[in-house]
């Protein structure tokens, strides 16, 4: 999993009038928890931009005048307007308990039904996954190679290794829609049509 590092600060003196000063110094205030101790810290703001303005997941390694933590984010408030970053909420990372996170699903291959005029559709592009550290995933794979046209592939049909999806198995993560113009046709008729369309495909590659 990849990790974000930051240098962080005790807060001395608590409230609206101190965090408004420090967000005005281009910091942002916070509070790691879920350790032996709970820490109110401050850090520069734009330390954060690698964990929060990415779709990718990731640790936070933490230093806080010399003691260092490992940390996920547990929540991040933004101003409304302005999109300035409020307050952040990290939980500290324990040795033997495990966590919750929303990990990204990447899809591989080629899906047939795309191949045929079908939309893949990504519906749920992260799910929570609870974990141990050393065994959060830092990305779900789905092969979508033998995807056809009005098929999809739901969460219970991933493989999991040491870890658990607490989405419900139900759900579709991942489908090709079938476009409006073939909407009328039978599944036989589009199982037809990607056959012909795969025959002809092979039919117009080399010999080897």
């Amino acid at each position: 999993m990849r990790e974000v590092e930051i240098i962080g600060f005790k807060r001395a003196n608590l409230g609206k009038a101190e965090s408004n000063r420090l967000r005005a110094e281009g910091n942002v205030p916070g509070v790691l928890y879920g350790g032996d101790e709970l820490v109110q810290f401050y850090a520069q703001a734009i330390q954060f931009r690698p964990a929060l303005y990415t779709p990718d997941a990731c640790f936070i390694k933490i230093n806080i005048e010399g003691k260092e933590y490992r940390a996920i984010v547990q929540e991040s408030q933004w101003h409304p307007v302005s999109e300035m970053l409020l307050h952040v909420d990290l939980l500290e990372l324990t040795a033997g308990k495990k966590v919750k996170m929303d990990i990204p699903v990447k899809t591989t291959g080629n899906a047939p039904g795309v191949a045929n005029g079908g939309t893949l559709i990504l519906k749920n592009p992260k799910l929570k996954v609870l974990a141990l550290p050393k065994y959060m995933p830092e990305k779900l794979e789905i092969d979508i190679s033998e995807l056809k046209m009005g098929k999809s592939i739901k969460v219970g049909s991933i493989e999991t290794d040491n870890f658990e999806i607490l989405t419900s198995p139900i759900v579709t993560v991942v489908t090709v829609a079938i476009p409006r113009a073939l909407r009328g046709k039978s599944e036989e008729e589009l199982e037809a049509e990607e056959a012909e369309a795969a025959a002809a495909e092979a039919g117009d590659a080399p010999a080897e």
